[in-house]
């Protein structure tokens, strides 16, 4: 799928190196069909390399798509220049008068925080409300999935006795749902956390339905019944070497952390990382935006008509 964004974004040319196709706004604005409109809630500090990892997991289908990026007033980021947020972001305020056809919301730094702690949380219940009437399916990634669970379905999140680092294998249940249509009975995903939710928790809700878990990771992919709701606990947009950035930062800070298993060659930080999770991350996206957003969603947005 071309993806249709500003042509001056860093990523560009980081997804042109690669031979992803990224459709400019000069040329998009020549094609008579209508694209999707897809929002992303950047909520990572170094917003940048979060872009790059999400706009190559929403390329690989056939149709346009228009992405919005936004981020939360309530929060200064440090991590990201004032330059490339007035260029390339919106608030919530400048596009809540829209519909969308779907909206990524991301992970963020902030697990040691009750949700009702964190400086932003106000405008997140604002924004994950908002979505209910005004996009056709909403997918969370990481800590965006434990406050979505928690502020939706009430389930709590919980502290784990050491970081849940690395990639793991996972167990895919009800090959039937089509958000995992041509999955494997297992794939590996990499996860990254202090946190985690819990099987009998998300067992209590009738509206939700567990996906995919992993013995060593805990739970990984919950999907409400009709696919509005997307949890994803761990981070399938990860690029090879993220987690190796990870850990590296960690080891710098003085930090008593493990090395993210599965992932070097022979568990030996020495040797590079093994990829081996970059074609179920490619698939899980391709599906969500085909069978949660396009076949779902109306064809004229504003008022909702097929």
């Amino acid at each position: 799928m071309p993806l249709n964004i500003s042509d001056n974004l860093p990523a560009v040319k980081i997804l042109e190196k690669e031979n992803i196709f990224v459709m400019k706004e000069t040329r998009a604005a020549h094609q008579d069909i209508r694209p999707l409109k897809i929002l992303l809630l950047n909520l990572m500090p170094v917003k940048t390399t979060t872009e790059t990892q999400l706009l190559r997991l929403l390329s690989n289908t056939p149709l346009q798509v228009n992405i919005t990026l936004i981020y939360t007033k309530m929060h200064l980021s440090k991590n990201t220049p004032k330059e490339h947020l007035d260029s390339f972001y919106q608030t919530f305020d400048d596009i809540s008068n829209h519909k969308y056809d779907g909206l990524i919301i991301t992970g963020a730094p902030i697990e040691h925080l009750e949700f009702e702690n964190v400086d932003y949380w106000e405008e997140m219940v604002s924004i994950m409300d908002w979505a209910d009437s005004h996009v056709t399916s909403t997918m969370f990634i990481c800590w965006a999935s434990q406050a979505g669970l928690y502020h939706h379905y009430n389930v709590p999140k919980y502290p784990v006795n050491e970081k849940i680092f690395g990639v793991f294998r996972h167990k895919v249940y009800n090959k039937t749902n089509l958000l995992l249509r041509g999955f494997d009975d297992e794939f590996l995903a990499p996860h990254s956390r202090y946190t985690e939710v819990r099987k009998n928790d998300i067992e209590k809700v009738k509206g939700l339905e567990i996906l995919a878990d992993s013995e060593e990771a805990g739970i990984y992919l919950v999907a409400s019944k009709d696919l509005k709701r997307i949890f994803i606990t761990g981070h399938s947009e990860y690029d090879p070497l993220t987690l190796k950035s990870e850990y590296d930062r960690d080891v710098t800070n003085g930090m008593d952390i493990r090395i993210p298993k599965n992932y070097y060659l022979h568990d030996d930080p020495e040797k590079p990382p093994m990829v081996r999770w970059r074609s179920h991350a490619h698939l899980l996206f391709s599906n969500w935006l085909n069978y949660c957003v396009y076949q779902a969603t109306p064809f004229i947005l504003e008022n909702g008509q097929k």
